[in-house]
């Protein structure tokens, strides 16, 4: 089991930048083996997912709200995934989590949950 942890939310301004990252929590992990998708959940709604990375590279988008604004990415020697979030708008306040998915493919079911960091875009 690897627990993930999220980091990099917090109050930004219309128009702002965000980037979220996507870290094993123990000391030293790595998640360069791991299929890692990115989801949001604002109050009241489902969970959407946002994008996916494969174990080979491969990215998935999936929301239309954030094609284009939003990019996922692995930092390799980091051991990390990466969400670049631009051009901030208040409907993209939502708690973001990362999660491990099965396998290999993005098409896969989730595996594990990260606690989840707040973002609030706010004037």
């Amino acid at each position: 089991q690897l627990p993930l942890e999220e980091s990099g939310g917090g109050l930004v301004q219309p128009g702002g930048s965000l980037r979220l990252t996507c870290a094993g929590a123990a000391p030293g992990a790595t998640l360069n083996s791991y299929t890692i998708g990115w989801f949001r959940q604002a109050p009241g709604q489902e969970r959407e997912a946002l994008s996916c990375t494969s174990t080979f590279g491969d990215v998935a988008n999936y929301a239309d709200s954030v094609k284009g604004r939003f990019t996922i990415s692995r930092d390799n020697a980091q051991g990390t995934v990466l969400l670049q979030m631009n051009d901030l708008q208040p409907e993209d306040t939502a708690v973001y989590y990362c999660a491990r998915k099965i396998g290999t493919s993005c098409s896969g079911r989730v595996h594990s949950w990260g606690q989840g960091t707040q973002v609030t875009v706010s004037s």
